[in-house]
């Protein structure tokens, strides 16, 4: 198993040119289906809400135009911020107001609004309209990601747009530098190279922070997705770290009475858990100082501004961060590895027992409230073609179509980002989406000012887990789970 991967400097361009102009060369098979398809919806725009994101962005200045170019159908994509993205969709849908079409799913939310019935089976509804049926679309085309999306029944609720994993990027030019090496190795012993474990990494995150004070350079050992007061630090530790020190699933058996605390048979406040705050604290420090504001897009900004010599980051960054000039420094001097992990958690991912790390994602759902079902579902249907997605991974790092690993662009790029998308493919199955918890947002949020407190100082780490934990099952009875 190859565990890193380089990426050089990519000559796609894809990333400079107007969505305008992208939109006018993305060619379409069949496009009179798609013209006759639309004509029955004249006059219809559609309203799309997303968060602000490379893939989305490609929904937004690409594909809208293009769709609107071949049916007639507008559509308005309003892309924002994580939160106000989640608060909007769930308004709308909560008043049955009916404002937007077509929102944007996290993986980690599907549960919820699949427990509420938020969403239009989208397997169900194509199968009623047949006329709406696209002729190149399919179910059968999609990754396993699709199946975070599915009903208890196996329906689609939802079209997968993103999939990735969270990722160990590192700077190849430090890593290789001759100096750098020499001054690792006199230092520590050790070859300098990506680490495969914790105290590797914190011995490499160390080692540069010290190398850039030492060399008056804006260089820290590491990045930290590490914000005070922002849900982002909290899937960090959760999906992020705790599994490399096998605590899965937050740490809670759903199978042994949804137990949290290690009394009750759980792991949130387990030898492990503990263990794995107190090494990412540890990173934290040593981090760069905007750490603790950072969300997922500050970690990637910090890592493409130089800032960081290794990082964990979401994979949706890592192309651009590799090769887009205009937004990066470290244009091709990014290597890509799997995350550092403790003994025995590989072969817990390997044997399907556990995971490494995080696969993240999300879909594109139709609202049950939505005025404008039928002229969604074909959006929705045009967003998964195969030659549209062949376009999207090459201009954003995420697959979704098991037939997008074979298109030409793709691999072709592939080859330039140093096999990228075949690490996608191949280490993806060790990387696991947040677990099917509908109580997924109550939880975080009953247990979040106690992490915070952890972050800020304001009780320890072991202190703050067993509170989290007695907190965990305390919501999880009051919401009926816990018997």
């Amino acid at each position: 198993m190859k565990l890193m991967h380089k990426l050089g400097a990519s000559a796609i361009i894809l990333s400079l040119m107007t969505g305008s102009a992208f939109a006018q060369d993305l060619q379409i098979d069949n496009p009179e289906w798609w013209q006759q398809a639309g004509q029955q919806f004249e006059g219809v725009t559609l309203q799309g809400v997303t968060e602000s994101t490379p893939p989305s962005n490609f929904v937004a200045d690409v594909l809208a135009p293009k769709f609107e170019e071949l049916t007639g159908i507008s559509v308005q994509v309003e892309t924002t911020s994580w939160d106000q993205m989640y608060d909007k969709a769930i308004k709308d849908m909560e008043a049955g107001t009916g404002i937007y079409d077509m929102i944007y799913i996290e993986q980690d939310i599907i549960y919820a609004y699949l427990a509420r019935n938020f969403l239009v089976d989208i397997t169900a509804a194509l199968n009623e309209k047949g006329d709406l049926k696209a002729p190149t679309y399919s179910e059968d085309n999609f990754t396993s990601f699709a199946d975070n999306f599915r009903g208890e029944g196996g329906n689609l609720f939802g079209v997968p747009m993103e999939a990735f994993i969270k990722i160990y990027l590192y700077r190849t030019d430090l890593f290789e530098d001759a100096d750098i090496q020499a001054a690792f190795k006199e230092k520590t012993g050790k070859d300098l190279k990506p680490a495969t474990n914790h105290e590797d990494y914190a011995e490499i995150a160390q080692f540069f922070t010290e190398y850039g004070t030492e060399n008056d350079m804006d260089l820290w050992g590491t990045t930290a997705q590490a914000h005070t007061g922002h849900p982002a630090s909290w899937y960090e530790y959760f999906e992020s770290v705790a599994p490399t020190y096998g605590v899965y699933n937050w740490g809670i058996d759903a199978d042994n009475n949804y137990a949290a605390t290690v009394e009750s048979g759980g792991t949130m406040n387990s030898d492990e858990a503990k263990a794995a705050m107190k090494w990412w604290l540890s990173m934290r420090d040593i981090a760069p100082p905007e750490s603790v504001q950072s969300t997922w897009t500050e970690v990637a900004t910090t890592f493409a501004a130089g800032r960081a010599a290794q990082g964990l980051v979401y994979g949706e960054n890592a192309a651009w961060i590799a090769s887009d000039e205009s937004k990066s420094k470290v244009v091709g001097n990014v290597g890509v590895a799997l995350p550092p992990m403790e003994e025995g958690v590989m072969q817990a991912a390997e044997s399907g027992e556990g995971y490494i790390g995080y696969y993240d994602g999300g879909a594109f759902g139709l609202p049950v409230t939505s005025k404008n079902k039928d002229a969604s579902l074909l959006f929705l249907q045009f967003m998964a073609l195969p030659e549209v997605q062949e376009e999207w991974a090459v201009a954003a790092p995420r697959i979704t179509l098991t037939s997008t690993y074979d298109a030409a662009k793709v691999k072709e790029l592939d080859d330039e980002l140093g096999g990228y998308y075949t690490m996608l493919r191949d280490d993806g199955k060790l990387f696991k989406g947040a677990p099917p918890y509908p109580f997924h947002a109550q939880l975080r949020e009953a247990t979040a000012p106690i992490f915070y407190s952890i972050l800020t100082g304001e009780i320890g780490p072991d202190e703050g887990l067993d509170q989290m934990a007695q907190k965990t099952e305390e919501e999880l009875t009051a919401l009926g789970y816990r018997q």
